[in-house]
C-alpha cells in the first residue's frame, strides 16, 4: 500500500501511528548511542530532518514512551534485542529554541523562559515529591514566565537533578535549533548580551550538570567555542565536512530512488537528481533535501520548495552589503563555476561584518554551498597552512534561490530595472539615466546595511550587485562579465552576446572625485576615456566582434544621483 505524504510533520509519534511516509532514520539511534560521547553538537541546514530525528530520540529513550514500543516495530533498530530492551527507559528533557526570532534582547529572554517553564509545568508531579526539600520545592515554583535571569540559567541543571532522583537514573537533554535564537541576536544588534546569558545556562546545562547522563544540541551552524562554548570541553562537534552521521539526516539517492520506484516515478528520477540532489556530508555525496523530495512526491511538481520555505535574512544581507570581492565570486557561481577559499566552520557571528570570507563558511553549513574538492598542498606539493576549498552552488533548486533574491533586491524598482535593461540595450542614453535614477534613489538605501557604510564604498556596493541583476535578466542573450583583464586592465561590466549582430557592451563605473573632476559629466568623460586608452574592447575583438558593434557607456555617481553617458 503507497503512504500518504504528510508535508510539514515533524512529529515522530504522529507519523509512525497516522503510517505517513517516512524513510527509516533509526540507525542514528545505535550510531550515537554507541559513539559514547557525552555531548554531541549536530550542524545540518534548514528542513533536514533534525527536529524529526531529535523527536524520535525522545519517543526512543524517554519513560513517557515507555509503552509504545510499538513506534519501533518493523524499523532497523528494532532488529536488535539490546535496543529493545532500552527503549523508553530514560528521564528525557527534549526542548527547541526554533521560535526564539525576536528582534531584542529582552524579549528573546523572555521566550526562553516561556519554553523553561513549560518543561517544568509538564512535570508539575515533581513539586509534591517528598524527595525536595524546602528550598528546592521553592526553587521549582519560583520557574516560571517572571523568573530572573539566574533562575533561568540554572532551570535545565535543576531539573535534572529532580529527575535523576527521581526516577532513579541520570537525564538525556535533547536541545533543537541551538543556534536559532544567535542568528537572531546578531540581527537584532544584541549579540554581546545575549551570549553572556546563553553562555551561562549552556555551562550549567552541560558542562557543570552531574545529572547529565548525554546530551544532543542541533542547529545550522558551529557558532564559535569562543562565543558560548568555551567553558564546554566535552563537546563533540559534528558539521557538514564530519563522516560521522552522514547518512542520518537528509536522504540518500538509494532512499530517494527508492521511492520514487513505490510511488511510481521512476522516469523522474534524473530531473529530480537535477533540482535536488548535490549536498555532499563528509566523504558521502548525493545526499537529498527532504523537504523538496517530500513536497515532491506528494505534489510530483519540479520547483522550488526548500530555497522558500525561509527569507534566507541573514545571506540576503551579507551578499549585499559586501565588497566586490565576494558579488564577483557570487557572480562566477551563479554562472556555474567554482570559487576557491578558505572554511572556518566556527561561525563568529559579531565578525561577520569583518571577515567577508565568514559568509562562505556560513553559506556552506547553510547547504547553498557544496564542496567539489578541498587542496592541502600548493603547486609545489608544499603543505598549505589552511586547505582551500572549492566550492560551487548545490543544485537547481538553490540556484533559483539565488536568482529570486537578486531579483527582489530591485522589487520596489522593478519596472525602472527592467526599463533600464531595455534602455541599454536599445542604446537609449536618455531613458538609460531616466530609469537608472530611479533605481538608485530607491536601491542604493536598502544596498547600505553594513555599520560603518561609507559614501565611497555605496556605489561600488551597488554596481556590483547591480551586475548580478543583470546576469539575471540578460540570461540566455549575453554573458555578462565584471572586473575582467583586458587590453591594460580591468574593466567593471562587459555584456558579450550570444546571438550574432546583437551589440556588445562594456561599462565602466566612476565616482565623482570634486578633487579632479567639476562636474559628472566630467566624470563621465573620464570613464570613457579610460575604456578608450586602456582598451577594454581587446577581449570582444579577440572573440570576433567588430568594432562597430560595441557600445561604451561612463557611469559617474554621487551619492545617490548617476549620470550615463
Amino acid at each position: 500500500m503507497k503512504k500518504t505524504v504528510g508535508i510539514g510533520i515533524q512529529d515522530f509519534l504522529e507519523i509512525r501511528q497516522a503510517e505517513y511516509f517516512y524513510i527509516d532514520k533509526t540507525a542514528f539511534i545505535k550510531e550515537w548511542w554507541e559513539s559514547g560521547d557525552r555531548v554531541t553538537l549536530i550542524t545540518r541546514p534548514r528542513r533536514f530532518g533534525k527536529t524529526l530525528n531529535m523527536n524520535m530520540l525522545e519517543c526512543f529513550f524517554s519513560i513517557k514512551y515507555k509503552d509504545r514500543a510499538d513506534l519501533f516495530d518493523g524499523l532497523d533498530i528494532w532488529k536488535e534485542e539490546k535496543y529493545r530492551e532500552l527503549q523508553g527507559t530514560y528521564p528525557v528533557i527534549f526542548l527547541s529554541f526554533a521560535d526564539v526570532k525576536q528582534g531584542n534582547y529582552n524579549d528573546a529572554v523572555k521566550k526562553i523562559k516561556n519554553i523553561l517553564s513549560k518543561l517544568y509545568d509538564e512535570r508539575y508531579y515533581l513539586a509534591d515529591w517528598e524527595g525536595l526539600t524546602p528550598n528546592e520545592r521553592k526553587q521549582f515554583l519560583s520557574v516560571g514566565t517572571d523568573m530572573d535571569d539566574v533562575t533561568a540559567q540554572d532551570a535545565l541543571k535543576n531539573l535534572s537533578d529532580y529527575l535523576s532522583r527521581y526516577y532513579q537514573k541520570k537525564v538525556l537533554i535533547f536541545l533543537d535549533e541551538y543556534d536559532t535564537p544567535m542568528q537572531e541576536a546578531y540581527l537584532g544588534g544584541y549579540w554581546e548580551e545575549f551570549t553572556e546569558f546563553i553562555r551561562s545556562m549552556f555551562n550549567a546545562t552541560f558542562k557543570t550538570n552531574p545529572s547529565l547522563e548525554r546530551g544532543i544540541m542541533t542547529g545550522i551552524t558551529r557558532v564559535s567555542k569562543e562565543s558560548i562554548f568555551s567553558d564546554l570541553n566535552n563537546l563533540k562537534v559534528i558539521t557538514t565536512t564530519s563522516n560521522k552521521y552522514a547518512t542520518c539526516f537528509g536522504f540518500t539517492e538509494k532512499e530517494v530512488f527508492n521511492s520514487l520506484d513505490n510511488l511510481g516515478l521512476s522516469e523522474r528520477k534524473q530531473d529530480v537528481k537535477e533540482w535536488y540532489d548535490g549536498f555532499t556530508f563528509g566523504t558521502q555525496e548525493d545526499i537529498y533535501n527532504p523537504w523538496s523530495i517530500t513536497n515532491f512526491l506528494d505534489e510530483r511538481k519540479l520547483q522550488a520548495y526548500w530555497a522558500s520555505t525561509s527569507s534566507n535574512g541573514l545571506i540576503n544581507m551579507l551578499l549585499q552589503s559586501s565588497s566586490s570581492n565576494v558579488k564577483k565570486k557570487m557572480e562566477l557561481l551563479i554562472k556555474g563555476d567554482m570559487i576557491q577559499v578558505i572554511i572556518d566552520e566556527q561561525i563568529i557571528f559579531n565578525q561577520l561584518d569583518e571577515d567577508e570570507d565568514a559568509i562562505w563558511s556560513l553559506m556552506l553549513a547553510s547547504g547553498y554551498l557544496k564542496v567539489d574538492k578541498v587542496k592541502y598542498q600548493d603547486e609545489y606539493g608544499e603543505e598549505l597552512d589552511e586547505p582551500v576549498h572549492s566550492l560551487s552552488i548545490t543544485n537547481k533548486e538553490v540556484r533559483s534561490m539565488f536568482v529570486k533574491m537578486f531579483k527582489g533586491w530591485f522589487k520596489m524598482t522593478s519596472s525602472n530595472y527592467n526599463g533600464f535593461v531595455s534602455a541599454l540595450l536599445k542604446g537609449n542614453v536618455k531613458e538609460m539615466n531616466i530609469y537608472m535614477n530611479e533605481v538608485a534613489l530607491a536601491t542604493f538605501s536598502s544596498f547600505d546595511t553594513g555599520k560603518h557604510p561609507s559614501q565611497k564604498t555605496q556605489p561600488e556596493r551597488f554596481y556590483h550587485g547591480f551586475v548580478l541583476g543583470l546576469l539575471v535578466e540578460l540570461r540566455g542573450k549575453y554573458e555578462v562579465l565584471s572586473n575582467g583583464e583586458s587590453g591594460y586592465g580591468r574593466y567593471d561590466v562587459m555584456l558579450y552576446p550570444l546571438k550574432e549582430n546583437e551589440p556588445a557592451i562594456v561599462l565602466e563605473f566612476k565616482v565623482h572625485d570634486a578633487d579632479e573632476e567639476k562636474t559628472l559629466k566630467d566624470t563621465v568623460a573620464a570613464a570613457l576615456l579610460q575604456i578608450e586608452e586602456m582598451q577594454y574592447d581587446t577581449k570582444l575583438l579577440e572573440r570576433g566582434i567588430k568594432p562597430e558593434n560595441i557600445q561604451h557607456y561612463g557611469f559617474a555617481f554621487e551619492g545617490k544621483k548617476v549620470l550615463i553617458g
